[in-house]
């Protein structure tokens, strides 16, 4: 089952609207949530997101598949996987600082975040002067 170019714009325009109305809301005092709640639209679509790459890369391990692309398409859905455990980690660490759970030093909350912006810098590069041309 594949989701249309369409379903999944629409998807993430859906969640990025809840999560901007939350966010609002709660910046503007008109909701007292604890930040976990504010950010669940995002945790909902990374959950997504995460199920949708874990079923893709299960599906490699299947008698039948094509592996004529091999370990660069394997090596590229890790480092989805990573990104993805990166952006979460950003946002749990985010949410604790915001909600004061944790009196861990801002820069620290932050090096998730710095991490993944770097391998995408990276995975970047790799794409535009190392990668086939055909």
């Amino acid at each position: 089952m594949r989701m249309s170019l369409a379903q999944r714009v629409l998807l993430t325009w859906l969640f990025t609207l809840l999560f901007l109305i939350m966010l609002v809301l709660k910046l503007d005092e008109k909701a007292p949530w604890n930040w976990f709640l504010i950010f669940i639209p995002v945790w909902i679509f990374d959950t997504i997101l995460l199920v949708m790459l874990i079923v893709k890369m299960a599906g490699r391990c299947k008698s039948g598949y094509n592996h004529r692309n091999g370990p660069r398409h394997m090596k590229r859905k890790v480092w989805y996987f990573i990104a993805m455990l990166l952006k979460l980690a950003f946002c749990l660490a985010l949410c604790a600082k915001l909600e004061q759970f944790t009196n861990m030093n801002l820069s620290y909350v932050f090096i998730p975040l710095w991490a993944l912006l770097v391998g995408a810098m990276t995975e970047l590069g790799y794409n535009v002067f190392f990668a086939r041309r055909d």
